[in-house]
């Protein structure tokens, strides 16, 4: 039997609480809820978790800094809610590395969706059962080593350089449609997939971020290079180990 994944809804509100519990266990899915960060991160130690749905406006450490932290030690994907509709909330979200980010209020439909998204993106690139040897390839680029099965970044010294789950699907599509100038809407389909609500700006976050982590100088970038009135383009080569 197949073991439904666990989420963890981040909330300090019992009612937003109660009403996303029952709501996504009757489509299946195990939940685990905590009302702030002292709470989280116990139930992150505690059991495995699979995506973290995260509240920004908490009454003690907001989602921001959890997020942070989270980042720090971890590429669990994680969407972030929030009640401000304003577009720098959703800019600063992807800018510490969530994966997805929703308005209050929101549809719990569209919350199901985002939520089978995310976890698709990730259960796409792992390996199917049975199989012992990785499923696609290690693609390499300059001194970095790109393992696409393991979702892992290495440097030149091997050390792990993590990525949420938005950097990982942007930096694979850039990888596998190297020395190509790509627009944000062929990104957002290649990374998130057509069906994706599309936001231009999303992709430049995570370009920026993409180029911090990888780049000598990300101000003067010689990997991901901007192309105006075109796009981006990956002028790196890569090959497949």
């Amino acid at each position: 039997m197949t073991t439904m994944p666990n989420l963890l809804v981040v909330d300090d509100d019992r009612d937003i609480l109660d009403l996303l519990t029952g709501f996504l266990q009757r489509h299946g899915y195990r939940v685990s809820v905590a009302e702030g960060g002292q709470d989280m991160f116990a139930a992150l130690e505690a059991e495995a978790i699979d995506l973290v749905i995260l509240d920004i406006m908490l009454r003690k450490e907001d989602g921001f800094s959890l997020c942070r932290k989270l980042r720090s030690t971890s590429n669990i994907p994680v969407i972030m809610l929030s009640a401000m509709a304003d577009h720098t909330d959703r800019v600063v979200g992807l800018e510490i590395g969530a994966d997805d980010y929703l308005t209050k209020p929101f549809d719990q439909r569209e919350l199901l969706a985002r939520v089978k998204a995310v976890l698709r993106r990730v259960r796409d690139n792992l390996p199917g059962p049975g199989e012992s040897t990785p499923a696609r390839p290690i693609l390499c680029f300059g001194t970095w080593r790109l393992d696409v099965t393991r979702r892992e970044l290495r440097s030149a010294n091997q050390s792990l350089v993590l990525l949420s789950g938005g950097e990982f699907e942007l930096l694979l599509a850039f990888v596998e449609h190297p020395q190509h100038v790509l627009t944000r809407d062929q990104l957002m389909d290649l990374a998130r997939g057509p069906s994706h609500a599309a936001y231009d700006r999303s992709i430049d976050v995570q370009v920026s971020r993409l180029r911090h982590k990888l780049e000598d100088d990300p101000k003067n970038p010689e990997i991901i290079r901007t192309v105006r009135n075109g796009g981006y383009i990956f002028a790196s080569p890569v090959t497949r180990a």
